[in-house]
């Protein structure tokens, strides 16, 4: 029996809308969410080392599989949307550090295999069916570092301020080029080849919370231009820059609405447990959480309250995925019991 890939994307999605329920108000629902997703990081975690230490096999093979590789990333994304969590709520400080440390490590180990074990596997797929929305998840990843590395700045003294602030400004510059890498061929796949109503997988929504995610870092960047004279420098860039992001992710989204529509209304295609999917929860998640702190740190107040809207939208999303993901798996685990004789 094959196992695959724990996917940390409840994780990311779970985090993200505790992180955004803090900044709309509501510490209670926040702890709540935050405190489950704990829960949710171990299990996955102790699933991961197990997979690893009794499926070495399965593991290799995803790592040079370009449909299974992106899962990957998830485990640094959610790694690091935890940290962040932590950090936000002011749970504790040495756990996020250890966090943050071990998600930046993460990152290191597990871009580096996934992409040498892509670039040098044999079984190379035709470009319809190997790219994907999923695949922004390294973008995710690499934010996600991001992100906690200028959180985790301002609780530090000099030089380590510097150098958390330089490996954030680094990180994110990174990971606009990688966004602009994948999403590429992923646009040219959309446009110039065949796009069946079951091509538009959830992790399309991606396309938008990678550049969520990219808004929510270059923001913090600009919070922490006071803590380090070259950030303060680049202050144009940065905002630009940031503000490019965000109205990169807003373009996506009447554009993923619409391709949802014609999917589900247009082309009659049922609609499944399966269809609800973490990774359309945390997109619009990170959309508010992005959204709230930018206007707070560049545009000034000029957005609100659109980051109350999509707050509502991603619980609203959260609690209908919570429900079909747990009626899928009641539904699994009654036909896997065995029947009385």
């Amino acid at each position: 029996m094959r196992f695959s890939s724990p996917s940390f994307a409840l994780v990311m999605a779970t985090g993200i809308v505790a992180i955004a329920a803090r900044q709309q108000g509501w510490p209670r629902l926040a702890l709540l969410l935050f405190d489950s997703n704990v829960v949710a990081w171990l299990t996955l975690s102790l699933a991961s080392m197990w997979r690893l230490a009794r499926h070495r096999g399965d593991v290799a093979g995803d790592l040079a599989s370009l449909q299974r590789a992106p899962a990957f990333f998830t485990a640094v994304a959610g790694t690091g949307v935890l940290a962040g969590g932590m950090l936000v709520l002011d749970v504790n400080f040495v756990f996020a550090c250890v966090l943050g440390l071990l998600a930046l490590v993460l990152w290191f180990v597990l871009t580096y295999a996934v992409f040498a074990a892509v670039i040098t596997g044999e079984d190379k797929q035709p470009l319809e069916r190997a790219i994907g929305g999923a695949w922004l998840l390294a973008v995710v990843a690499c934010q996600s570092v991001a992100v906690t590395a200028a959180l985790l700045s301002g609780h530090f003294a000099q030089p380590w301020r510097l150098q958390l602030n330089f490996l954030a400004l680094g990180m994110w510059l990174f990971a606009g080029m990688l966004y602009t890498w994948i999403i590429a061929l992923i646009f040219y796949r959309a446009l110039f080849l065949r796009f069946a109503p079951a091509d538009l997988a959830p992790p399309y929504w991606i396309n938008m919370g990678a550049m969520a995610i990219s808004t929510l870092a270059g923001a913090q960047l600009v919070a922490n231009a006071a803590q380090a004279p070259f950030l303060e420098a680049l202050l144009p860039f940065l905002k630009g820059f940031t503000i490019l992001y965000w109205a990169t992710g807003t373009w996506w989204l009447p554009l993923l609405v619409a391709l949802t529509a014609w999917r589900y209304l247009v082309r009659r295609d049922a609609l499944r447990a399966e269809g609800l999917d973490w990774s359309m929860v945390f997109p619009l998640g990170m959309y508010s959480a992005a959204t709230h702190h930018m206007d707070a740190h560049v545009t000034a107040g000029l957005l609100a309250p659109l980051d109350t809207w999509f707050f509502g939208l991603a619980l609203l999303a959260w609690g209908a995925t919570a429900l079909a993901r747990t009626s899928l798996w009641w539904r699994g685990a009654r036909a896997r019991a065995p029947v009385p004789d």
